[in-house]
């Protein structure tokens, strides 16, 4: 049997569980997640080894208004993540079934001359009786290659949703050796951890307007332990008092929850020192935006 592999960009308005359904894939955790919209900013890159075929997911931004240079540096993101791809995987949440509140993705998605995979996902959240409606619902908005109802939470159906777009795949060579999990460096998941932390602990505007940075990320040649200097960005000196917290209670919870996940995705001791900086109005600032790692596409 020829050997498959290529790329699979997965789109999809935010908070649809696009992170959630890549970690679920690839059984362990490349893509950031928490139940706040517009959480991924970035294209993070998942490498799936099956025995005849090498899939690389393309964990993309929301696609969402832009309202700001930030929200249209993560639509951008997007946008050529599907150029780029071999196969399309439109995720969308069954538990809110609304076709039309997708016009945004359905316009990226139907532009393109790829194979294009719906993934009903959140199942698991929905009445069996209503599900066939949905899929029918669902059926007459575009010609999809495949429709395939998902669970990412319990992992329902996840398994065919990944032997149907492995079929889709083009003849090649593997892009990644056998052992390879994603392209990220590990300095950029320690930043996407932190981040992902804030997101989980903190309310209101702050998820939206903090970017962390890693300053220094050294491993020792004595005893093996990863020291790590992290910054988080915010754009007011409130939001910063907030991410302190009350004698440094919520900083310290942060570094000590994003430690942890460290600690257990690259198996050695981790040294994770934070700090908090005000980097006025930057989410509005395109030289902020570059200096903190969100480079136009």
């Amino acid at each position: 049997m020829s050997f498959k592999s290529g790329f699979v960009a997965i789109a999809g308005a935010p908070n649809v569980g696009k992170s959630t359904l890549l970690n679920r894939i690839l059984g362990e955790k490349v893509s950031i997640t928490s139940d706040k919209p517009q959480t991924t900013r970035n294209r993070v890159q998942g490498v799936l080894h099956l025995e005849n075929a090498q899939m690389v997911f393309l964990d993309t931004p929301g696609i969402h208004p832009a309202k700001n240079p930030l929200n249209r540096y993560m639509v951008d993101v997007a946008s050529a993540t599907l150029t780029d791809a071999d196969v399309v995987l439109w995720v969308v949440d069954a538990s809110k079934p609304n076709p039309e509140s997708e016009e945004m993705v359905l316009s990226r998605v139907k532009s393109r001359t790829k194979p294009v995979v719906l993934a009903l996902n959140k199942i698991d959240l929905v009445e069996k009786e209503i599900l066939l409606p949905m899929l029918d619902t669902w059926n007459k908005v575009m010609d999809f290659t495949a429709l395939v109802p998902v669970s990412a939470r319990t992992g329902s159906q996840v398994e065919k949703l990944v032997k149907c777009m492995a079929e889709l795949l083009p003849e090649g060579p593997p892009y990644f050796p056998e052992d390879a999990l994603t392209d990220m460096t590990e300095r950029f998941l320690a930043a996407e951890l932190v981040r992902e932390k804030v997101f989980r602990l903190t309310g209101q505007e702050i998820p939206y307007t903090c970017a962390v940075t890693v300053e220094n990320f050294l491993e020792s040649e004595d005893d093996g332990m990863v020291r790590i200097h992290a910054v988080i960005h915010v754009e007011k000196d409130s939001q910063k008092g907030i991410i302190i917290g009350k004698a440094g209670a919520m900083l310290k919870k942060i570094g000590t929850l994003a430690r942890k996940d460290l600690e257990r995705m690259m198996g050695v001791k981790i040294y994770l020192e934070l700090f908090v900086r005000v980097e006025k109005n930057w989410t509005t600032d395109p030289k902020a935006l570059r200096r903190l790692g969100y480079q136009p596409v």
